[in-house]
């Protein structure tokens, strides 16, 4: 008897890509994706045609000015400071509880809730960024400056409402932003080292 060529079994891979395709799909759904923290704004409205002839311009005492530079150093006004120490410089410039003259200007106005009293809703923090400074660096500013602004108005509210201000109603929480708008202006980031 001779002995015949045997033939070897062909392994069955028709299924193989069905499997590969729902390992893609399980890896893809199970696996978290690292994503980009971001900061919450309500942009004003483009201008319209010219310009008003009765908009006022800002005065000094009004403005605060925060710079960050390349190097992740923050000038507030004329002092250099941490970025912890921001928020309190913030809200002493938000609040301007002795009326002090180098701070902003008070408006006496109704609101709703408060009757009559004078709100600081002349100030403005102005923020200007270098380009080289890092992003860390320019969210931590913008977290303390946005932080400046809840704590205020939560401690108006608790004081008036007995209340944090998440917990008002809509209306209180708009008296509220009446007598603390948040008014952050952020200037074009600029590159210092450069000539112009």
């Amino acid at each position: 008897m001779a002995k015949g060529k045997r033939k070897v079994p062909d392994i069955n891979s028709s299924s193989t890509a069905d499997i590969a395709f729902l390992l893609l799909i399980f890896f893809l759904i199970t696996t978290s994706m690292d994503t980009d923290r971001g900061l919450a704004r309500i942009l004003p409205e483009p201008p319209k045609g010219e310009k008003d002839p009765t908009v006022d311009k800002i005065k000094e005492r009004n403005i605060l000015q925060v710079y960050l530079n390349k190097d992740d150093a923050l000038l507030c006004g004329d002092d250099y400071i941490s970025v912890t120490q921001l928020r309190d410089r913030a809200k002493e410039f938000i609040v301007n509880a002795d009326n002090k003259e180098t701070l902003p200007e008070k408006t006496n106005k109704h609101v709703d809730f408060f009757g009559d009293v004078d709100c600081c809703d002349k100030g403005v923090i102005s923020l200007q960024n270098d380009r080289g400074s890092s992003y860390q660096a320019y969210f931590a500013v913008q977290n303390e400056l946005v932080a400046a602004y809840n704590e205020v108005r939560d401690e108006l509210s608790k004081q008036k409402f007995n209340m944090p201000y998440a917990k008002l109603t809509e209306d209180q929480q708009k008296a509220v932003r009446q007598i603390y708008p948040q008014r952050i202006s952020e200037a074009e980031p600029k590159k210092y080292g450069e000539k112009k």
